[in-house]
């Protein structure tokens, strides 16, 4: 197999294993919320994050010892695509005989499911950094690109589920969305077991279980830079899964608003939301331009603040006049996500020793997409959007300004967080070359998309 083949297929694993989140990720809000489960919506999202605290480090570890990455992929591929299928199946018959979902079994058979998909993610990196270490080619400047497919390949699905229909109905309102993901993932699960092998360790080179969940990273705790700095992480990972779990159900809702109705944005609303994902591609471009210019910190409150516009910018949006503002906070959204990981992931990087940086690095995701957002995703729902939203007897255009005021309510908790870190953090004077932002660019730059 020559450079170029490899090159191409690992950016095919690249691309499958994210058109496989994009499959459901956007638009399974908005279905569930219109079919009986609104107030449950915001579960669906935390256990992600819940699932993300242990399983990845759990599979890394069988990886590492015992099963070459490439079958522990295929593995984990086979068994969510099963249980996302069975997701589709049960939800297809609770609405078929009942007319709406019911919480418990749909429930389960989801979480199954992103429990072994959700350390693929890591694995697909494993698999690619490998296959080019094998194939004589670098990590840092060849990643970017297979990496990249991946956005592609969650982009594409997103697209797909939004303008494919099926029986008069398009797929992004359907529990096909389901069944969408899960052949992805069967189909991923025989592919990956073509890719180049992956080694297992030796006994010499196994490490411990605190070792393989990063615990010893929590040591960093004790310095106060690095625990102010992983404080606000996880208070900034608050923010990062409230629009995918009610961005595309707020969008839909407008369609039951008078005014609104007809309206091609409110038909087409995983369609908006995929905005937000080109921008997120190109903004990992523009990152070592601002850290040349602005340092970490500088880059660190532009992303907390794109993340006030993000949420402000929905709360006074809507699909007719307004929509220049729903596309606008999906264009901000590119700085609020790739910016705090992409920086922080070199600060990270910066304030640490060769031996904890894996660790510590690790300690950054689980601080952000573990803690952060399983808290955050939990809040949002409970505490804000079903009081506002969802309570009984709201009328549709009470339930928009319950919708309003929830987007007001987490732009105004993303202010306060960025005010607090104006004034709390401390950047210290460690030298940021261009060699070490350009790798920070093309490795965890190339990375952070998966933490949607």
């Amino acid at each position: 197999m020559n450079k170029l083949q490899l090159k191409a297929r690992l950016a095919t694993m690249s691309f499958l294993e994210f058109a496989i989140w994009g499959a459901y990720l956007i638009s399974m809000g908005m279905f569930l919320g219109s079919n009986g489960l609104g107030n449950y919506v915001f579960w669906f999202y935390t256990v992600q994050g819940l699932v993300s605290i242990f399983m990845p480090a759990l599979v890394g570890i069988v990886a590492d010892r015992w099963i070459p990455a490439q079958k522990t992929l295929a593995i984990c591929q086979l068994l969510a695509g099963i249980f996302m299928i069975g997701t589709g199946i049960v939800a297809k018959e609770q609405i078929e005989s009942q007319g709406t979902l019911s919480f418990g079994l749909v429930f389960a058979l989801y979480t199954v499911s992103v429990a072994f998909f959700m350390p693929t993610i890591g694995l697909t990196n494993s698999v690619s950094f490998n296959g080019l270490e094998k194939g004589g080619l670098s990590t840092v400047n060849d990643f970017p690109a297979i990496r990249t497919m991946g956005t592609v390949g969650f982009i594409c699905a997103e697209l797909f589920v939004n303008f494919v229909s099926i029986g008069g109905e398009t797929i992004q309102h359907s529990y096909t969305q389901f069944y969408v993901s899960g052949i992805l993932s069967i189909c991923l699960a025989a592919y990956a077991l073509t890719l180049p092998a992956c080694p297992v360790r030796s006994d010499g080179d196994k490490k411990s279980l605190v070792d393989a969940l990063g615990l010893k990273a929590f040591t960093l705790f004790r310095r106060r830079d690095m625990a102010v700095f992983f404080i606000f992480s996880m208070l900034l990972g608050v923010s990062l899964q409230i629009t995918n779990s009610y961005g595309s159900s707020f969008i839909y809702h407008f369609k039951s608003i008078l005014e609104y109705q007809g309206s091609w944005w409110t038909d087409n609303a995983t369609f908006l939301i995929s905005i937000s994902q080109c921008s997120e591609a190109l903004c990992i471009l523009a990152i070592p331009f601002f850290l040349k210019r602005f340092k970490i910190k500088g880059v660190m409150l532009m992303a907390m603040f794109a993340w006030v516009l993000r949420f402000g910018f929905f709360g006074i949006g809507n699909p007719d006049g307004g929509v220049v503002f729903l596309i606008l906070s999906c264009i901000v959204y590119g700085v609020a996500f790739d910016f705090f990981n992409v920086s922080g992931g070199l600060y990270v990087d910066s304030r640490t020793d060769v031996a904890q940086r894996s660790s510590a690095q690790g300690l950054f995701m689980l601080m952000t997409n573990g803690i952060g957002a399983s808290v955050g995703t939990f809040l949002a729902g409970t505490c804000v959007v079903n009081p506002l939203v969802n309570a009984p007897g709201l009328s549709p255009e009470q339930q928009l300004e319950g919708w309003r005021e929830s987007w007001f309510i987490f732009a105004a908790y993303a202010l306060i967080v960025t005010i607090l870190f104006f004034f709390i953090f401390k950047e210290n004077n460690t030298a940021t070359n261009n060699a070490e932002i350009k790798e920070t660019e093309s490795t965890d730059g190339g990375g952070f998309v998966e933490t949607k």
